[in-house]
């Protein structure tokens, strides 16, 4: 796997000042691990979001921090953004032992094209963008890719069991779990149509319905009044 690198820089701004820094480009950082114990760094916001974009949660990537010698393998395990505008705002990497097994989110990447929606109409449906799956750290996927071609019905689905996980790689997530399917077209009936049908389905109850009696008008035989 070829294992890309991030250098950090150590920041002293904590706390609420840390908005000037975003205001100058710079995203504080937060580096922790059993190796590494805890750091508050920092790191240029356009080339932070150029690595999210490479490794995203479940790729390791080598952090270097300006200063020190070597470098940890490191996960991201957490990307706060702003709820309006998504800038980043903070994120947080996991130091790793690459000896020891890892828990990591790998993404479900659709390809193919199912019959029963190109042919039949229906809708393809993916309930799980991701699962998650347990291994050492240089063994993690970068993503699982389902073919859907084989999706011919609406009976059919793709569990998570499908997956081909190979031997280093152990699921978590539930193997029951669906990951695609094709859901049946809607069947829209003719409003007009549905307004006569209503109609004459009203006239068959109305023919079908005796004369009313004079006993079934209420009166017990006698005249109004009369017990």
């Amino acid at each position: 796997m070829d294992v890309k690198t991030l250098r950090l820089s150590p920041r002293a701004t904590i706390g609420k000042k840390v908005k000037e820094l975003r205001r100058n480009g710079i995203v504080p950082v937060h580096v922790y691990g059993k190796s590494t114990g805890s750091k508050v760094l920092q790191v240029d916001v356009q080339l932070l979001q150029r690595t999210l974009f490479e490794v995203g949660t479940n790729i390791p990537l080598t952090v270097e921090i300006e200063g020190e010698e070597g470098g940890s393998l490191c996960f991201v395990r957490e990307v706060q953004r702003h709820p309006v505008t998504e800038n980043l705002l903070h994120v947080d990497f996991m130091s790793v032992d690459v000896s020891q097994v890892v828990r990591a989110e790998v993404p479900i990447i659709i390809v193919g094209n199912s019959s029963a929606v190109e042919e039949m109409g229906g809708t393809l449906l993916q309930p799980l963008q991701s699962v998650l799956v347990e291994s050492l750290p240089m063994n993690v996927p970068e993503s699982f890719e389902v073919d859907v071609s084989i999706l011919d019905d609406f009976d059919k689905g793709i569990f998570a069991r499908d997956l081909e996980l190979g031997e280093e790689v152990t699921l978590v997530t539930d193997p029951g779990d669906l990951l695609a399917r094709v859901s049946a077209p809607r069947v829209e009936v003719d409003e007009d149509e549905a307004v006569e049908e209503a109609a004459v389905e009203g006239e068959e109850v109305a023919e079908g319905e005796a004369p009313a009696t004079a006993e079934e008008g209420g009166a017990s035989g006698g005249a109004p009044g009369q017990r």
